[in-house]
């Protein structure tokens, strides 16, 4: 039997190089080594989903502080068939739930049902042909042995030194055995977290739903008086989530609906599609942040049906675009800018796409730096940040909203942009933005990533400026609202993403400049 699938395994491989159409693999990540993680399902002869699976694992390792195992997800991916689909693996409140008017920002109390694992699971069922156990042998291997915490990650979790204390299980697997955060290029160790990935290795999203950890789990919360119950966990599923679509400049754009807010970043691209094309970093900014403050004005109406089809309508955004071109132009202050600073962001990003034309681009996050700060002892993950206000006011069943957006641009029936951020409220502008800087303006990959962004802030425009990153790009001196320049990196969002080369028939990748990920290219 086992050799049976064995073949049959290979046959499916070998049958997919029938419908090859590019000439390579791409995958970009928040990490080298989730990166080096998706580049080995390719040279496995696996696809984008695997790829993307492996990823994504591989990140809940090496990258904690911004997604994992009790997180949330949210994915949109097209087949090689050209069918586009939704996942929504978000954090769920739990069954016995009530809502208090006391806040909490971390802790216990935060707690939802996690959805990554079963939205990895959904993912990779029916599309990824590599075998679910050896997806995730990258992220096994890098929690037993041992992988080097970047500076970033380890700047992360000393930033929440004093959290990672109060709670046992986060103490024991977060701290040195001298009561220390782990410093860059330290070698960090994760062997609770092995075993719990060994445990979904052998059984799937089952091995963490339900039994023994579940039941861990569940005892746990129930020891420090949080409702989420091992009933929960077992009914969790990962469901189809609906495809929005809109249009830019000839192209097709596709997002996710709630709990993504991919209805926000269709309608700032349709506000900038109603604007003659920006011809210098003025105008631009003055379309783009015009877009993106109309847009964010609507971001509480998504729900309602008739404010959805008002933010998807085509008309109201060439009316709001109008209203834009009456504003009158400010002065442009000199610039002056400081040192950049790290900052510190959550969530994470990451796309894949192969030489048979499956794309994925795929969203997971705890919520703020290391979510809810708690670990079950033993287990070895953090747990996302879901209630206490974070995210607005919930009933049992609901799931978390948040401005998380993948996103896929599509033309002529194929795909020639797919990207996603990371960076709370901002993501969804990172997203835009850099749509608008590759399909309007014509920039390459690396250069739409690395363009200054802006968000609408108030009676503000906050325009990115790091290293003096405007000003050399030529402002001109009339802007449509007062600017205010940041020099914070990642502050404005880290995107990362894949492209077609139309001329030569494969896929470019790009990663954020201002975060620490790579891509790998596999032929």
């Amino acid at each position: 039997m086992k050799n049976y699938a064995l073949k049959l395994l290979f046959l499916l491989i070998a049958f997919q190089g029938f419908g090859q159409k590019y000439a390579n693999n791409a995958v970009s990540a928040a990490h080298p080594l989730a990166t080096d993680a998706g580049a080995l399902m390719y040279q496995q002869g696996g696809n984008a989903y695997d790829a993307a699976v492996a990823a994504a694992f591989a990140l809940a390792v090496v990258e904690p502080s911004m997604s994992g195992l009790g997180g949330r997800l949210q994915a949109i991916y097209q087949t090689s068939e050209g069918l586009t689909r939704g996942i929504d693996a978000s954090t769920e409140v739990p069954s016995n739930y009530k809502s208090t008017q006391e806040k909490y920002s971390e802790g216990y109390e935060t707690i939802g049902i996690p959805g990554v694992v079963r939205g990895l699971e959904k993912l990779h069922a029916g599309n990824g042909v590599l075998p679910w156990k050896t997806l995730l042998e990258p992220a096994i291997n890098y929690a037993k042995n041992g992988y080097e915490i970047l500076p970033g990650e380890a700047a992360r979790q000393a930033a929440a030194k004093s959290s990672i204390e109060k709670y046992p299980g986060t103490k024991q697997n977060f701290l040195t055995p001298n009561n220390q955060t782990y410093t860059a290029g330290s070698r960090v160790v994760q062997k609770d977290l092995a075993r719990t990935l060994e445990v979904i290795a052998r059984r799937g999203a089952d091995g963490f739903y339900t039994g023994k950890m579940a039941r861990t789990i569940a005892k746990d919360m129930k020891k420090n008086n949080h409702i989420l119950s091992y009933q929960d966990l077992k009914n969790y599923q990962a469901l189809d989530l609906k495809v929005l679509e809109g249009t830019f400049r000839g192209h097709t754009i596709k997002s996710l609906y709630l709990p993504s807010y991919g209805a926000i970043t269709l309608q700032i691209l349709q506000i900038a599609d109603h604007f003659t094309p920006p011809t210098n970093n003025t105008e631009w900014t003055n379309q783009l942040g015009h877009a993106s403050e109309i847009g964010y004005q609507h971001r509480a109406f998504q729900q309602i049906p008739d404010s959805l089809a008002s933010i998807l309508s085509k008309e109201k955004a060439a009316f709001w675009a109008q209203k834009g071109k009456q504003l009158a132009p400010s002065k442009l202050p000199e610039n002056n800018t400081g040192e950049s600073s790290a900052a510190q962001g959550h969530t994470t990003h990451l796309t894949t796409a192969d030489k048979w034309g499956n794309v994925v681009s795929l969203t997971q996050t705890l919520g703020p730096n290391l979510g809810s700060r708690v670990v079950t002892p033993k287990l070895g993950f953090l747990y996302a940040v879901t209630l206490g206000g974070y995210l607005g006011d919930y009933k049992p069943g609901d799931r978390a909203q948040s401005h998380i957006s993948p996103t896929l641009v599509e033309k002529d029936g194929e795909i020639h942009l797919a990207l996603g951020a990371a960076g709370g409220n901002k993501i969804v502008i990172a997203v835009a933005q850099v749509i608008s800087r590759y399909v309007d303006q014509g920039y390459s990959l690396n250069e739409s990533l690395a363009l200054p962004r802006v968000y609408p802030n108030g009676n503000r425009w906050q325009i990115e400026n790091h290293d003096g990153l405007f000003t050399r790009l030529g402002s001109g001196d009339q802007l449509w609202k007062t600017p205010e320049f940041t020099d914070q990196k990642a502050y404005f969002g880290r995107v990362h993403a894949v492209a077609l080369d139309q001329k030569t028939r494969s896929w470019m990748a790009s990663a954020d400049p201002d975060w620490e990920g790579t891509v790998r290219l596999v032929e």
